[in-house]
């Protein structure tokens, strides 16, 4: 067995160019997540985009440099995300990609029934002795499109680590196309965490965090910035997402255990991770870290599952009934859901869990509120009113759960910037004016 399976590897061993032309005019195909995309086979695969016509192109968050981006490509490649990075934004807002509004629990759902993925370009470790290559730093979408697509072509990295958890290995056999070449992975420098607001905010939430609770972070600096409140906590655990260096001080204090935890207790589980070299050398064979698809983390039955889970989740508006936008900036598609309804909604199920959202009260140097009387026409509402709980800025936090509108809106006109409390009460008072 272990002779067959190092035969069938040498003879799918090949050069990037030659394994993207297994990539045919007018298929979808998924690139890995984040820090997991191989730039390797995106370069490959755009140095023929003009043979091709109408392949798609799917994926979450990029931080690559997307090259198939570019507008020569138009036409050619064609991006979908559901959650825009820094250049799939530009080719999504210039109509030259699409955005695909999707909770990440129902991303194996859409694979499977509405938006079928035809092959991946995967980056993986070396095989096993038993001809399994690991799928390393991001399982999330990863796991369920191998399981369903037709091809697959992998760039097999020595870089990548070998992360412990499930469905999230792939056999030698299971590939189509090999591309052996050793890069670092890309790194993404730890979310800075030290101004002053952002502190603040994260004082406020670390007194709603019990011991023993169970925390996860979504995308972006005020959550990450809590973490630095935490080092007085006792038996933290970690269901998330996505998982940064920002943790690791936390685990090496012994703060962050999992002893408490429910289901995979004693373990850190995260769909995908991304951060420095330090942080893909500390998840390489660490017993300690569980990576599991987005299809069982965001699940909000498994969240649930876990006693006292905080889920904390940046957004960008928060308007008076409490109405949410956490994607949408300047008239464009700036970011997407992700995750955040689903850990709202495991959060809420949980016992003693707290959902929380949290934002810098205005923007642009304190001349834009982000707390406003009604969210503007046009803009999305990312979370629905109902799921929200706790919203935090930096004066102060406020739970909305079980109140009605009117105290919904004198809560958070509360925790507003002062210098536009007085114009958010008076737009307040009008609209029940015009509600009478």
């Amino acid at each position: 067995m272990i002779s067959d399976w190092k035969k069938h590897y040498k003879e799918k061993l090949m050069s990037a160019d030659e394994a993207v032309k297994l990539v045919e005019s007018g298929e979808r195909w998924a690139t890995t997540h984040a820090t997991a995309e191989s730039m390797l086979l995106a370069e490959a695969l755009c140095r023929r985009a003009h043979e091709l016509q109408g392949v798609k192109l799917w994926q979450g968050l990029n931080w690559g440099g997307a090259p198939y981006c570019k507008p020569e490509y138009e036409g050619h490649l064609i991006v979908e995300t559901c959650f825009c990075g820094p250049h799939t934004r530009a080719a999504v807002s210039e109509r030259r990609g699409m955005f695909e509004p999707m909770n990440v629990s129902m991303t194996r759902r859409a694979f499977a029934t509405s938006n079928p993925v035809d092959g991946i370009l995967a980056h993986i470790t070396l095989p096993d002795e038993h001809g399994y290559c690991n799928m390393g730093v991001a399982v999330d979408f990863v796991s369920p499109v191998m399981a369903s697509c037709k091809k697959i072509i992998a760039h097999v990295n020595r870089e990548m680590p070998w992360v412990y958890g499930s469905e999230n290995t792939v056999h030698v056999s299971k590939l189509d196309a090999i591309v052996e070449e050793d890069v670092p992975l890309l790194n993404i420098p730890p979310i800075d965490d030290t101004d002053e607001i952002s502190t603040r905010i994260g004082e406020h939430i670390a007194e709603l965090i019990p011991d023993g609770a169970c925390l996860q972070m979504g995308q972006g600096k005020v959550p990450n910035a809590i973490l630095k409140c935490l080092r007085d906590k006792k038996d933290l655990g970690i269901h998330t997402e996505v998982f940064s260096d920002n943790l690791i001080p936390l685990i090496e204090s012994g703060v962050v255990n999992g002893k408490r935890k429910t289901i995979d207790t004693g373990k850190i589980t995260a769909m995908f991770i991304q951060g420095s070299a330090d942080l893909y050398k500390f998840v390489d064979r660490n017993v300690m870290i569980n990576i599991a698809p987005g299809w069982y983390t965001n699940n909000p039955i498994n969240i649930a599952k876990n006693d006292n889970v905080c889920a904390i989740n940046a957004c960008l508006q928060v308007d008076l009934t409490g109405q949410v936008n956490c994607e949408w900036n300047n008239g464009k598609q700036y970011s997407g859901i992700g995750g955040q309804v689903d850990f709202l909604r495991g959060a809420a199920l949980s016992k003693n869990g707290k959902p929380i959202l949290c934002l810098q009260s205005t923007a642009k140097h304190d001349t834009i509120s982000r707390i406003v009387s009604v969210l503007p026409e046009g803009v999305p509402v990312s979370t629905p009113r109902v799921d929200v709980h706790w919203v935090v800025t930096e004066y102060g936090a406020v739970n909305l759960f079980g109140k009605s509108l009117e105290e919904r809106g004198e809560a958070l006109i509360s925790i507003a910037h002062p210098k536009f409390r007085d114009q958010l009460q008076n737009e307040f008072d009008e609209y029940w004016r015009k509600m009478r």
